[in-house]
C-alpha cells in the first residue's frame, strides 16, 4: 500500500490556445483583417465588474490566465444592500479559501423560510457543513470578491464601457465607449441584466416582461418601532412583499408593491413610497431621509444561447427572474465557478473537444429551473384567493420533512446533480465538505485543481497531475472507495479502477502531459 499523500504540482506558465474556433459565426460582422486587429494582449476580457464577473476573474487567475476585467461605473455602488449567501455560495467562498473573511462582515441567519417567505424551519441534517444563510452586505462581496482577483493578478478598469465587438477564429475585439479597441482570446459579458454584450451578439432573451412592480430602499422613520410592529404584522400575513424591518439606528428596510410597472432605468422617490405606504397601511409611517431607493420587477428571462463562438455570458446578462427566494446573486456567482476552470482549460491547452460546450449544458437547466421556482413563488405572493388557497396548502405540506427538505435543497443549490450520465446518485453532485486526515476536504481545492480522493491509496493520477491532486486517505469520510472531483467540486467519477478513472480523467482534463 502506498502512503497517505497529498500532492500539487503548479501547473505551466505557458499560454497555449487549444483549438480555433471553426467557422463563421451568423449575425455578427466581418472581422478586421489581422493587419488591422489591435495586438493580443489578454487572454479573457470580462464586461462587468460585479460578483460574477469578479468571482470569474479570480477563478481565471487560478490559472495563470491573463485578465481584464471592464467595469463602466467609475466607483463602487455607494447604497448598502444586505444580500443572502445561500449554502453553495458559502461552500464555494470556503473551497477557495475566502469565507472566513466574508463572515467577517455578514451574519449568520437560519437556513429557513426561503420559499416564498412561508415561515418553515429549515429541516436538519442538511448535507452541508455550512447550513446557514450569511446575510452580508453586497458592496462587501463585489469588493472581497474583486480584491481577492487582484491579488491574483487580475485587471480592473473602471469607467469602461463596451460599445462594440467583433470576433474571428483567433479572438474578440472589443471596441470601448470612447473608441479604444482591445484584444482578447475569449470576452464574457458579466454586464448585468441589460447586457451590452448579449445585445451586440444579438443573442434572444425570450420570457415575460414585469407584470408587478415592488419598491425597496432604506430610511429612516417617524414612529415609534410598536407602532410599526403593529400595523405590519396583519398586512404581512396576506401581502409578503410588505415589511419594515429595523436596521438599528432608526433605520428601517422598506418593501411595498409599486402602483404600477414602470421603467426600473429611474429610481423610485421617496413620495413613491410615502404613497403607497399610506394606500396599504394607512400610514406613511413618517418615512424620511433614504439612504438609498430601487425597484424591482418581476421579469423573467433566459438567454437562448450561453456562448457564441468566443463570446460567452454569466449571471444577470444571461438570465433574469425575481428575486424571491434570494438566489439571483448566487446563481451568478455559481455561473462563474462552473465556467472559469473550463475556460482556463480552454485557454491552456489541454481542454477536451466539449468541455466548453458543458458550461451551457449544465448551468443552462439550473437556471431554468430557477426561473421557475421564482415564478412558482410570485404566484405565492398574490393575494387572490386561488393563490392564496395554494399558499396555505403548500404550507401544510412543507411540514413533511422530505417537502421542506426538497424546497430547502432547491433554493440553497445543494440539490443540484449535473448529467454526467448513468451512475451512483452522488455522481454529478457536489461533494460536502468531509473530514479528511489534512482536515477539511474544501481545504485541499484553494488552488482551483481537480482533486482525486483515494481511499484505497492504490490509484494514480499519472499524467494528470500538473492539472488534478492526489489524496491518498483511508481515513477519508466518505460512502465510496474513490471519487475525482472537477475544480467546481463536483463528483466526475466514482469507482477503483485505474484505467475506468484514466477514461474519466482525459474526459476532464483532456491528454495526459506524459
Amino acid at each position: 500500500m502506498h502512503s497517505a499523500q497529498f500532492t500539487a504540482e503548479p501547473s505551466s506558465n505557458d499560454m497555449v490556445e487549444r483549438d480555433a474556433i471553426a467557422g463563421d459565426v451568423p449575425g455578427l460582422p466581418t472581422p478586421a483583417s489581422g493587419a488591422d486587429r489591435p495586438h493580443l494582449t489578454f487572454d479573457v476580457i470580462i464586461a462587468g465588474c460585479g460578483p460574477t464577473g469578479a468571482m470569474l476573474a479570480a477563478e481565471l487567475r487560478l490559472h495563470d490566465v491573463r485578465v481584464l476585467v471592464l467595469e463602466k461605473e467609475t466607483e463602487p455602488v455607494s447604497f448598502v444592500r444586505i444580500v443572502g449567501l445561500h449554502i453553495r455560495s458559502i461552500e464555494l467562498m470556503a473551497m477557495r479559501g475566502l469565507l472566513e473573511r466574508m463572515l467577517e462582515h455578514g451574519r449568520k441567519r437560519p437556513a429557513g423560510g426561503f420559499f416564498a417567505a412561508i415561515p418553515k424551519p429549515a429541516p436538519k441534517g442538511l448535507d452541508s457543513a455550512y447550513a446557514y444563510l450569511l446575510g452580508i452586505p453586497q458592496p462587501v462581496i463585489v469588493h472581497l470578491l474583486e480584491e481577492h482577483a487582484i491579488d491574483l493578478g487580475a485587471q480592473v478598469r473602471r469607467g469602461c464601457a463596451v460599445a462594440g465587438l467583433k470576433q474571428d477564429d483567433e479572438g474578440v475585439t472589443v471596441e470601448l465607449a470612447d473608441g479604444e479597441q482591445l484584444r482578447s482570446r475569449y470576452l464574457v459579458g458579466c454586464d448585468g441584466g441589460r447586457s451590452t454584450v448579449r445585445k451586440l451578439l444579438g443573442v434572444g432573451f425570450p420570457g415575460e416582461p414585469s407584470r408587478a412592480e415592488t419598491l425597496m430602499g432604506e430610511m429612516e422613520v417617524g414612529v415609534s418601532q410598536e407602532e410599526i410592529a403593529a400595523r405590519v404584522t396583519g398586512i404581512g400575513e396576506t401581502r409578503q412583499r410588505f415589511w419594515l424591518r429595523p436596521f438599528g439606528a432608526g433605520v428601517y428596510s422598506v418593501v411595498v408593491p409599486a402602483a404600477g410597472v414602470s421603467d426600473r432605468a429611474e429610481p423610485p422617490t421617496l413620495d413613491d413610497f410615502k404613497q403607497q405606504l399610506r394606500a396599504i397601511a394607512g400610514t406613511d409611517f413618517g418615512v424620511h431621509s433614504p439612504r438609498w431607493l430601487s425597484r424591482f420587477g418581476d421579469a423573467t428571462r433566459l438567454a437562448e444561447r450561453y456562448r457564441v463562438g468566443r463570446v460567452l455570458l454569466a449571471g444577470d446578462a444571461a438570465h433574469i427572474h425575481p428575486p424571491t427566494g434570494g438566489q439571483g446573486l448566487n446563481l451568478g456567482v455559481q455561473d462563474a465557478f462552473n465556467l472559469g476552470w473550463k475556460l482556463a482549460a480552454q485557454i491552456r491547452g489541454w481542454a477536451p473537444e466539449t468541455l466548453l460546450d458543458t458550461y451551457q449544458a449544465e448551468r443552462r437547466p439550473v437556471a431554468e429551473d430557477v426561473l421557475d421556482n421564482t415564478r412558482a413563488q410570485m404566484e405565492l405572493h398574490s393575494t387572490e384567493p386561488g393563490p392564496q388557497a395554494v399558499r396555505r396548502l403548500l404550507t401544510e405540506l412543507m411540514d413533511f420533512d422530505e417537502v421542506n427538505r426538497y424546497l430547502i435543497e432547491k433554493i440553497t443549490a445543494i440539490g443540484i446533480r449535473y448529467d454526467l450520465g448513468a451512475g451512483p446518485d452522488l455522481l454529478g453532485r457536489r461533494l460536502r465538505d468531509i473530514d479528511v486526515k489534512q482536515g477539511h476536504l474544501y481545504g485541499l481545492l484553494h488552488h482551483g485543481r481537480g482533486l482525486l480522493l483515494d481511499r484505497t491509496e492504490r490509484l494514480t493520477v499519472g499524467g494528470w497531475s500538473d492539472r488534478v491532486d492526489h489524496l491518498g486517505d483511508p481515513t477519508a469520510v466518505l460512502d465510496a472507495p474513490c471519487v475525482l472531483l472537477r475544480p467546481d467540486g463536483h463528483v466526475a467519477w466514482i469507482g477503483d479502477d485505474q484505467q475506468d478513472l484514466n477514461d474519466h480523467l482525459s474526459r476532464w482534463f483532456g491528454k495526459p502531459a506524459n
